[in-house]
């Protein structure tokens, strides 16, 4: 049986190695940066921010005047946007998408151009209030337009 300070230095090894797994894709591999192009004013895209780099990201935040120029730079359908559009690796990100389905897409690596959280769901990473939670579809989407679901929440 082990005695105090091996269960300690036990605990705490695998508090660290939880931490380097978390900062790694499914398939291994680092995760790469996020760019995020967000208002400077806007209070939920900061909070998702923070969500992503609890979920072991390395976030790039960039605030810009026009979102909506980067949103037509990247494709994003008019009908899927949100409030901050980022990068990732190939990706887009639009919106509230949740670490765990970004992390989902890097490791299976569909031919798409991104993901959506159309609008500003209730519940979803930087949009807590309180207990309620929405529920909401994340939405892969191609440079033409076409969509499908990629999770719900």
């Amino acid at each position: 049986m082990p005695n105090r300070r091996e269960f300690l230095a036990a605990a705490a090894a695998l508090v660290v190695s939880r931490r380097v797994l978390a900062d790694v894709a499914p398939n291994g591999a680092a995760l790469p940066v996020v760019t995020v192009y967000k208002d400077a004013g806007c209070g939920c895209c900061k909070e998702w921010v923070k969500h992503l780099s609890a979920n072991g990201f390395v976030v790039n935040a960039k605030d810009v005047l026009n979102v909506d120029e980067i949103k037509r730079t990247m494709s994003v359908p008019p009908a899927l946007e949100s409030c901050h559009t980022a990068v990732v690796g190939r990706y887009v990100i639009e919106g509230h998408v949740p670490a765990s389905d970004i992390k989902k897409l890097l490791a299976e690596n569909p031919a798409v151009q991104g993901l959506a959280a159309p609008g500003m769901p209730v519940g979803s990473p930087g949009m807590e209030q309180g207990g309620r939670k929405d529920k909401y579809d994340v939405i892969a989407f191609t440079r033409d337009g076409k969509s499908r679901l990629f999770a719900h929440h």
